[in-house]
């Protein structure tokens, strides 16, 4: 099948990826050209592991392309994904000018009949929106459907590769039909290819992200609880999680979620529910909790030094909004270090893979090391902020000798309260 695949972010460029790894021809089109002479040179622009191999092999079987031009990539395809960027808005919405600029574009530029299919988060309605623009500027057929992505960033290969399910929103024969030949690769295991109206499946994506925020910020306020009356959230946590009814994932207590779609997701429903006269009254205080949760380090370290924070060293390990990934959108670090700075807290930062992105932000303000121990020098107080593996482990004895005081901040609970305090660490966890 011939593929263009519109917009190279996290989404696109794996997806397309992906669909050129199963046989496909796919062509890439994204408007910048440094990133698109990158990408010819198998040079991907974003930390995903396993996907520069992916591109470079597909790239080397002539199975995909990059291009900066809309008009090559719509005319030589059959099936044009749109993978572009929905930022939020200041109000809240999703900002849609990327979406309908391009499907006012794809009209012009048709040169035979087309399937359109958003991957973007978009409100209900919008695939609407596309195939009345399209249709305006094009005098060929065209259909659009909606196909959301459920992508993690940290293992979107593999989210791509073997997806729990596929969402199509379509009620037209053909497309569906063209969808599911698509994605029939992928699906060997059995799990479930979804097939509903356009409007649910657009739906869908912001339910699904809703409720993973819901969950995050409930263990959150349960976390806080627990510090309060003297209980353990992970023995709670874990007590909760054995009910099936409940589940495993996504009740691990930290410093808020983050990234580019859980949070810019929960206030674009929380926006649509709004111009629809409801109020979505449970988003709102997932939104107002997560806010404050990304604080909750900031309190733990003024109340330890009785608000005088002026002068003191701080280190931080862990600047991304979750491991495995250098997106530091939305994330509680960037939060955290402002807060710092504005106190007087001299920061020490590092992290494996997201430095270059916040030195961009905050410059020479933050100190950046290359070693997580070479941050941990003379510094008051360590804040584990992100939860990467090598953090884990760590030479207890070599920081404890590094630090100034050994005192340890950890935003995750990735360490063991009961050895800390054996190990000579002043420990304070989330929710313990």
């Amino acid at each position: 099948m011939k593929l263009a695949v519109i917009g190279t972010g996290y989404v696109g460029l794996v997806q397309g990826a992906c669909f050129a790894d199963t046989g496909n021809h796919v062509i890439c089109m994204d408007i910048d050209r440094e990133k698109i002479r990158a990408l010819k040179k198998g040079t991907v622009p974003i930390y995903e592991p396993g996907l520069e191999e992916m591109v470079k092999r597909n790239i080397q079987e002539k199975r995909l392309e990059f291009t900066d031009s809309l008009k090559n990539a719509v005319q030589n395809s059959d099936v044009i994904f749109l993978c572009l960027p929905t930022p939020q808005s200041e109000d809240g919405s999703a900002d849609l000018s990327h979406v309908l600029k391009v499907a006012q574009q794809i009209g012009r530029s048709m040169n035979d009949s087309k399937i359109i299919v958003s991957k973007s988060t978009v409100p209900v309605g919008t695939v609407e929106k596309i195939r009345h623009i399209v249709r305006k500027h094009s005098r060929y057929p065209v259909d659009v459907a909606s196909n959301p992505e459920f992508l993690k960033e940290g293992t979107a290969l593999q989210d791509s590769l073997k997806p729990d399910r596929v969402v199509i929103g379509s009620r037209n024969k053909k497309t569906i039909a063209a969808m599911k030949e698509l994605y029939e690769p992928f699906m060997r295991t059995g799990n479930p290819i979804l097939v509903m109206d356009e409007r649910s499946a657009e739906m869908t994506k912001y339910a699904a992200n809703a409720f993973l925020a819901t969950k995050i910020s409930f263990v959150n306020e349960l976390a806080n609880l627990c510090g309060q009356v003297g209980a353990d959230i992970d023995l709670v946590r874990r007590g909760i999680a054995a009910d099936p009814r409940i589940g495993k994932l996504f009740l691990f207590p930290g410093v808020g979620y983050g990234g580019s779609c859980l949070p810019k997701d929960v206030k674009a429903l929380i926006k649509t529910s709004a111009e629809n006269h409801h109020e979505f009254r449970i988003l709102r205080a997932v939104d107002e909790v997560n806010e404050e949760q990304k604080k909750i380090l900031l309190k733990k370290l003024a109340a330890r030094f009785k608000h005088r924070l002026k002068g003191r060293t701080v280190a931080i390990w862990g600047l991304s909004f979750k491991p495995q990934t250098d997106d530091i959108r939305e994330a509680p670090s960037l939060v955290i270090i402002q807060s710092l700075l504005d106190s007087g807290v001299r920061v020490k930062a590092h992290d494996p893979i997201a430095m270059p992105a916040v030195k961009a932000r905050f410059g020479r303000r933050v100190a950046f090391y290359q070693s997580g121990y070479d941050a941990l020098k003379r510094a008051d107080a360590l804040m584990v902020v992100t939860e990467w593996n090598e953090f884990r482990r760590p030479e207890f004895g070599r920081m404890k000798r590094l630090m100034k005081h050994p005192i340890i901040f950890d935003g995750r609970n990735i360490y063991d309260a009961k050895e800390m305090k054996e190990r000579g660490f002043e420990y304070y966890g989330v929710g313990r």
